[in-house]
């Protein structure tokens, strides 16, 4: 986001909430935290242990040895990563690519979205798009299957437009963005086992952000909440291609060091694993001008969303935003700041420089902070 990039400090903010996305300990590293170990005991156990002149030089000699396998090993480690960078350029280069692959759009979901912006939604304007997408139609019915949302306990609904009327058009104009957002996450985020979670709860957390600060400014709820849901769809993009890059590059190349029995290639192959470095460093470079690119492949007209996105990869303050993407800015502000705090990676005057960069105000500040923004309520009557 160019806001935050405009400031070395915002900047450095922004990119230790991306790294806290990508793991805690990631995180921690990159600020400069370093875990210390406590040593308890007596003076004998504390004292370093002196090496004896035979051990010095076997020491000496295996560094000498390693230092060429060090070598090797770096030079394939680094020739590997280039390979790597150089597909992802390969596919970022391709928006279409990015979009029906990658994320694996279909076109019924943004679809299904601008008629939800619409007054003259109704279900039966959305059903046949729902049904079309077997993994939209199967959610929405394991909703209204859950014991909070059945009207009666011994009935099971199966139908996907009974579902839909059930849930009502208010309902799903909290259900749709979430669930389709949802699918678009990466199917897995290994080696970085928690990322998937992160990447739902900041999506989540920032629409509902959104949603409450249009609500105070009467803005369109709906319209706030999807452009906050869908602002972090190129960070989405981003890490399912690296790590789908990195996973089918370094299965080809380990199988192939297998069949020319390069025992020693493939020593070094195995030891290689995912760099956040990389990931981190595409994200930062790639995800909020990438948001713009893939939503304004979804062509919404009456879904005044686009310039949004558009203002937040680009606007370099809020006040050359747009409404909506201002409330976005604010919203990702928040929960930035929210995240970095509960994991003791923001001080004081961070804080104050971050919230203000988005022109944050108390009184919105203390709405956020009484307002639920990790949990989708929905009234079934």
């Amino acid at each position: 986001m160019q806001i935050f990039d405009n400031q070395d400090l915002t900047s450095s903010l922004y990119q230790r909430a991306i790294s806290l996305s990508i793991g805690k300990d990631y995180a921690e590293k990159r600020n400069g935290k370093v875990a210390t170990v406590k040593h308890q005991g007596s003076e004998q156990e504390n004292r370093r242990r002196e090496l004896l002149d035979v051990e010095l030089e076997a020491q000496q000699n295996k560094i000498i040895a390693d230092h060429g396998e060090a070598h090797f090993r770096q030079q394939i480690t680094q020739r590997f990563f280039d390979q790597v960078r150089s597909k992802i350029n390969e596919d970022f280069d391709s928006k279409e690519h990015l979009y029906h692959t990658i994320l694996g759009i279909e076109d019924a979901a943004p679809d299904i979205l601008e008629i939800l912006s619409k007054r003259a939604a109704s279900v039966n304007r959305i059903y046949p798009l729902a049904t079309s997408l077997p993994w939209l139609n199967n959610d929405l019915i394991n909703l209204v299957n859950k014991p909070q949302y059945r009207k009666r306990a011994d009935v099971q609904v199966t139908d996907g437009k009974l579902a839909l009327s059930y849930i009502g058009l208010d309902n799903l104009k909290l259900v749709m963005p979430t669930f389709i957002l949802k699918h678009w996450l990466p199917t897995s985020t290994a080696p970085y086992g928690l990322m998937k979670r992160k990447l739902w709860n900041d999506s989540l957390s920032v629409a509902l952000a959104a949603k409450a600060l249009a609500a105070k400014l009467e803005l369109d709820s709906f319209t706030a909440f999807t452009a906050g849901m869908l602002s972090n769809i190129g960070q989405l993009a981003v890490t399912r291609c690296f790590l789908t890059t990195f996973n089918e590059m370094h299965s080809e190349q380990l199988k192939d060091a297998y069949n020319n029995k390069d025992k020693r290639l493939h020593n070094i192959l195995v030891k290689i694993e995912a760099s956040p470095d990389i990931l981190l460093e595409q994200i930062v470079l790639r995800s909020a001008k990438l948001s713009a690119d893939l939503i304004e492949q979804m062509n919404f007209e009456h879904l005044r969303i686009t310039e949004a996105i558009f203002d937040l990869a680009y606007a370099e303050d809020t006040k050359k935003m747009c409404p909506i993407a201002e409330v976005v800015a604010k919203a990702k502000a928040f929960v930035t700041f929210r995240s970095l705090a509960k994991d003791e990676l923001i001080n004081a005057d961070e804080t104050k420089a971050l919230l203000q960069s988005v022109n944050l105000n108390p009184s919105e500040i203390a709405l956020l902070k009484k307002s639920d923004i990790d949990h989708i309520k929905l009234n079934f009557s």
